[in-house]
């Protein structure tokens, strides 16, 4: 029998406990909470089941849940069955997956709060340089000089500042 059984069953039997008071505690079935008190893990289909239980079930009885647990997955490594958690798929773990196992790890309602800011700021600086840019720039850069067409003429020039006839 194993130890973990061992310590859940002397728990249960210690506090006047019956298998069908902690299945209707833990809503675990009595077949499971049986096997559990044996040490029989084959009856479940996965590690994950096996795990679940035997936490509730020491949480009821008040023991050590992680001591228990380490017990248990070291109990549960020596089994064949049980030895490592199978691949849910054959296929390897590509990026699309990575992105999206770290995507579904974001928590959205800060994440948009942060994007919102992000863009404020984005848009404030985009006003701020562009505004500094306008105030420093020469309107008039790159216009060439202006020609006077009068009625008579075939168009003169201007005369620069300074330059003209003084009165």
């Amino acid at each position: 029998m194993s130890a973990v059984a061992e310590q859940l069953r002397q728990a249960r039997l210690a506090q006047g406990l019956t298998i069908h008071q902690v299945a209707d505690f833990t809503k675990i079935r009595t077949d499971h909470i049986e096997a559990l008190d044996e040490g029989n893990y084959n009856v479940f289909a996965a590690q994950i089941y096996i795990r679940g239980f035997v936490r509730s079930y020491a949480r009821l009885l008040k023991l050590d849940e992680p001591q228990i647990l380490a017990q248990l997955d070291a109990e549960l490594s020596h089994t064949k069955k049980f030895a490592a958690m199978p691949p849910l798929s054959d296929q390897p773990h590509n990026l699309v997956d990575t992105l999206t196992l770290l995507l579904s790890k974001i928590n959205w309602k800060v994440g948009l709060v942060v994007a919102g800011g992000v863009v404020v700021v984005g848009i404030g600086a985009g006003i701020y340089f562009g505004w500094r840019h306008y105030q420093t720039s020469d309107p008039l850069a790159g216009l060439q000089p202006g020609v006077y067409q009068g009625q008579n003429s075939g168009g003169e020039t201007l005369p620069l500042p300074g330059t003209g006839p003084k009165r």
